[in-house]
């Protein structure tokens, strides 16, 4: 559940920021139009210099070099066909919102091992087993989790002991990685819908070539510049889930390598203290 809330908080914030941006959009322009309509209004040599300095505004290279870049990833979207931008912006959003989960997840399982460890033989030293589980329960994480199903099977013998740490460490690494096959998913799709965003951007220029009977470059531009801005999304999308699932899948590996390294020591330590007692 908590999982659940955290990938539809994630994605609710992202759907808002670009509600936010269109908004902004759409009032900037009312803005710019009654501003326009006010100073149509005035005397003949202040709309000299007002149209003087829209033919300056107009520009286009100073359009390009002073648009915002949220407009310009609009006018980019839009241009490219909302058909086949919308998959690919919905992959890196959906990807996102997974990975974003998943990082908090995986910061929240990482403790103080070391810490964590000292307390646990300080309590076996101190109040025997039943001390030490109380630490590991009231503690976080996965290494936690371990110690505290190691503990309990004690009275077991160690040879029990050393199958469920095993065991169970198998369940947290199956937790940890939970989800990231969603995001392997999403990055697979995002360049294969661009792709496919480009073979119809070339479709659609080479029948327009058939239709007019000559070759021209008008006719074709369109479909070329759709074809090469779906895959430009696509490849960005992928590009950008791959950073954070490299990132989860290290931050993944430094959490096994911390439990398998502090299952060794578990059972050191019950060796230890069943020699003691």
């Amino acid at each position: 559940m908590k999982k659940l809330f955290l990938i539809l908080a994630a994605v609710g914030v992202m759907s808002f920021s670009a509600v936010n941006v269109y908004a902004q959009e759409a009032t900037t322009t009312t803005e710019a139009t009654e501003q326009t309509t006010d100073e149509t209004v005035a005397a003949d040599d202040t709309v000299a210099v007002t149209e003087t300095e829209e033919v300056e505004m107009m520009n286009p290279e100073t359009d390009v070099e002073g648009i915002p870049m949220h407009q310009a990833i609009k006018q980019k979207f839009l241009e490219g066909g909302a058909g086949w931008m919308t998959p690919v912006l919905l992959c890196l959003i959906f990807g996102l919102a997974i990975a974003i989960e998943r990082i908090l997840y995986l910061n929240l399982a990482s403790i103080n091992t070391k810490k964590f460890m000292a307390q646990i033989e300080a309590a076996l030293q101190k109040g025997g087993v039943k001390a030490a589980m109380e630490i590991a329960r009231n503690q976080r994480g996965p290494v936690a989790s371990i110690y505290y199903q190691g503990l309990s099977r004690y009275g077991e013998g160690l040879d029990v002991v050393e199958k469920s740490v095993a065991s169970y460490g198998s369940v947290q690494m199956g937790l940890m990685e939970k989800g990231l096959s969603w995001i392997s998913l999403f990055i697979a799709l995002s360049p294969m819908l661009g792709f496919m965003g480009t073979v119809v951007g070339m479709i659609v220029a080479f029948d327009a070539i058939q239709a007019a009977g000559d070759v021209s470059a008008t006719l074709v531009a369109g479909g070329i510049k759709v074809a090469l801005l779906t895959t430009m999304a696509g490849l960005i999308s992928a590009v950008i889930l791959q950073l954070f699932y490299n990132y989860i899948v290290a931050k993944i590996d430094t959490l096994v390598i911390n439990m398998e390294d502090s299952s060794i020591i578990l059972v050191d330590m019950l060796t230890e203290y069943s020699k003691k007692n």
